[in-house]
């Protein structure tokens, strides 16, 4: 059915590791994000995410940077267009606060 988008990852807690890898396309695949999601359960906290290598969160990197999300607040960002990643892409991230945040990445997955 057209439309549909699976999970590519999660939900999983971010730790205090701005480093933690929460997504990685499988080699010879594709991942198209299409939405990340980020829930808090709890009081308000802030996370960072970073497209880049493996356990990484080099300068240049950043696609989020000590955001702000509310207490009990849910998150969704989109990418109306997709944002393609490859076997050699990494979605890498942590919180403030160690496992307040649950991330979660929906999109498709295409023949590399």
């Amino acid at each position: 059915m057209a439309g549909l988008i699976s999970r590519l990852a999660g939900p999983l807690a971010l730790t205090t590791t701005y480093t933690t890898n929460i997504y990685n396309p499988s080699a010879n695949t594709k991942g198209i994000v299409r939405q990340i999601n980020v829930a808090n359960n709890g009081a308000a906290s802030t996370f960072r995410l970073f497209l880049g290598a493996s356990g990484a969160n080099a300068a240049g990197t950043h696609l989020y940077y000590d955001y702000a999300i509310g207490a009990n607040e849910v998150l969704p960002i989109y990418f109306p267009s997709g944002l393609e990643m490859t076997a050699s892409d990494f979605l890498v991230g942590g919180a403030l606060d160690a496992t307040r945040l649950d991330i979660t990445v929906l999109g498709d997955k295409i023949a590399a």
